[in-house]
């Protein structure tokens, strides 16, 4: 139940022409607290319920519990987050031994690419394709529930 990822920018859409799957996502937060976040997303017709607890030093290893439920349950939930509801487009890249999921963000996140890795251990290592740009993992800022109360298109850059 410890997910261990790191998080990158993606600098091309390079990574759409190797893509094995889309998939279009919406999701809520119905706590954001950085000590237990609790997300409701649907995704594709599948829903979930997930919690999330707070992460290490490095931001590479928190604490993870997903469930399924019925879409038509998340769609009831999503009504009761917090606001700032994120749609984003998910796309699945075999690279190696590892798949890179890359969310493309619509709406208040439009023009934000994030690309992240699940690792076995937080030493592991793994290719990095042409399209990763800087790694981001750690930095609050990029984390979904964050992106859902301060989105992309009111940073100051």
């Amino acid at each position: 139940m410890i997910e261990i990822e790191r998080k990158f920018l993606v600098k091309s859409d390079d990574y759409k022409y190797k893509a094995s799957s889309k998939t279009r996502i919406v999701q809520g937060f119905l706590n954001t607290d950085p000590n237990r976040t609790v997300r409701v997303r649907i995704k594709g017709d599948l829903g979930f319920i997930t919690v999330k607890g707070k992460s290490n030093e490095t931001g590479t290893s928190r604490f993870e519990w997903e469930k399924e439920i019925a879409v038509e349950e998340a769609d009831a939930l999503l009504k009761l987050c917090e606001k700032g509801i994120l749609d984003k487009c998910r796309y699945e890249i075999p690279i190696g031994n590892h798949v890179y999921e890359v969310d493309e963000f619509y709406g208040d996140n439009l023009g934000l690419i994030i690309a992240e890795i699940e690792l076995n251990s937080e030493e592991e290592k793994f290719d990095k394709p042409t399209w990763l740009a800087a790694e981001v993992t750690g930095e609050i800022k990029y984390y979904n529930s964050q992106l859902s109360k301060t989105p992309y298109n009111k940073w100051q850059r």
